[in-house]
């Protein structure tokens, strides 16, 4: 994967039910403060209309450096990892880029 390739992030998170008003609570500092990133290109975050304790992040990086210098700001570590991670039951990370078949 080449370090100029935009990465997108696909997170898959199933919340704890004691947890999801906590979490939900913490989403948007989450992501007002990652978007303010310089290599973050985008930031969604979507709920499941079947089982709400079931979200989707969706985030666009620049590059892989990008990636990584978002997992070790404090924001990530103090919020993402330190208050959020604790209430999940499950979660998947998948990075995905472009497919150019050229």
């Amino acid at each position: 994967m080449s370090a100029s390739t935009e990465i997108v992030v696909n997170a898959r998170w199933q919340v704890n039910p004691a947890g999801l008003g906590e979490v939900l609570s913490l989403l948007p500092e989450v992501r007002a403060q990652t978007l303010a990133e310089p290599g973050c290109l985008g930031y969604e975050v979507f709920r499941s209309i079947d089982e709400p304790g079931h979200l989707l992040l969706v985030e666009r990086y620049r590059d892989a450096a990008a990636v990584a210098a978002h997992r070790v700001t404090p924001h990530y570590q103090q919020l993402v990892v330190g208050r959020i991670l604790p209430l999940l039951q499950g979660r998947q990370v998948v990075l995905l880029r472009d497919h150019d078949p050229a």
